[in-house]
Formats: C-alpha cells, sequence, structure tokens
C-alpha cells in the first residue's frame, strides 16, 4: 500500500483521485452493478428521445408552432395512407428530399419509410430482443440475415456502436410504448416512383 501511495502522491492527485484510483477493493463497476427492467426502460426511454427517434418515426401534424409530434400516432413511422407527393426526379440526382411530417424520404436509391417501432404486431412488437439488436448492429431489415439493408436516413452505422446495455435498453421500453397498427409501405427503387 506504501508504494500505491507514494505513486499516486507524485502525480499530484487529491484524496478524491486517490481513493478512486488507487483504492479499488470496494469499487462497484458498471460490470457488477444491478440492471432491473424498470431502470433498462427507464435508460432506453431517455436514448429514445434523446436520439432523435422521433424526428423521422412519429408522425406529425401542424400546430400553432409548426410541426408537432402526433400524440395518437408516436414512433409509428410513415402512415400507410400517406402516398410520397410528385416530385422532381432530375432534382433526386443532386438532392435527397423529406416529405413534410419527415418521415419518408426521397433519394438516388429511391423512397425510404420510416418503420413502425411501436410494440404492435405491425411494428416490433413480435421482434426478439436478439433481432432488434442484430437489425441495429448489422443494418439488416428485421434483424434477419437475409433482410434487405436498412435505408436513408437510419443511422444505424452510428447507432450500433452503442453498447448491449443501451440497446436492451431501447428495445424493452419500445416494447412498452403504445402499439399503433401501421402497415409501413415498402421502398421502392427510384424507376418505380
Amino acid at each position: 500500500m506504501k508504494r500505491t501511495l507514494i505513486y499516486c502522491s507524485l502525480f499530484g492527485l487529491t484524496a478524491l483521485g486517490y481513493f478512486s484510483a488507487c483504492n479499488t477493493s470496494g469499487a462497484k463497476t458498471e460490470a457488477n452493478a444491478v440492471i432491473t427492467k424498470d431502470s433498462l426502460i427507464n435508460r432506453g426511454k431517455y436514448l429514445v428521445l434523446s436520439m432523435g427517434c422521433h424526428d423521422c418515426h412519429s408522425p406529425k401534424k401542424f400546430g400553432p408552432n409548426g410541426p408537432e409530434l402526433d400524440p395518437e400516432r408516436l414512433l409509428s413511422g410513415h402512415p400507410s395512407n400517406e402516398p410520397l407527393k410528385k416530385f422532381d426526379k432530375a432534382v433526386i440526382k443532386d438532392y435527397a428530399l423529406f416529405n413534410f411530417t419527415g418521415t419518408a424520404l426521397v433519394g438516388p436509391w429511391g423512397s425510404s419509410y420510416s418503420a413502425n417501432i411501436t410494440s404492435d404486431a405491425t411494428g416490433i412488437g413480435q421482434w426478439s430482443e436478439e433481432q432488434f439488436i442484430k437489425c441495429i448492429r448489422t443494418g439488416k431489415s428485421k434483424g434477419l440475415d437475409n433482410g434487405r439493408p436498412l435505408l436513408p436516413p437510419m443511422p444505424w452505422q452510428s447507432y450500433a456502436q452503442l453498447n448491449d446495455t443501451d440497446l436492451k435498453s431501447i428495445f424493452a421500453y419500445l416494447q412498452t410504448v403504445k402499439p399503433v397498427d401501421n402497415v409501413v409501405p415498402a421502398p421502392k427503387q427510384l424507376s418505380d416512383l
């Protein structure tokens, strides 16, 4: 212990630094922390709200302050009854265009629609936690090996960097979200639009 004390003192650590850096006998780490279902759900809610999931996955309606989240359709993806409006395909060679609610995007690849990530069977309600994690880690739809790639603007490459606990937390929270029956349209190639 004397060597450790001398080593820490040489680097000018404070008493607090000494106890946290040098005395590990009773330290509690993330590895041995108790994770409850409620703590997973709360962490997942925090992550969903802070990572901007509502920006694309929640339909909006227009209110006095512009687009606002539609509380009846939170995280339900692009509405099945809202077709894309006509657009100038010549513009797509240089731009990607969102629809006014932020739930659909067209670009050189074609059209993308935000997924229903509610707990409904038309969303991710019947997915396993493993499927969800694999979907985010590999960018494959429904977490299936032969699933189509997740399309822009889904930033799965960034979300794939989240640790397992964070991904499990997001999944746990999404399983508590109000189910919304909404079959999102399939993506289309640009030539089919």
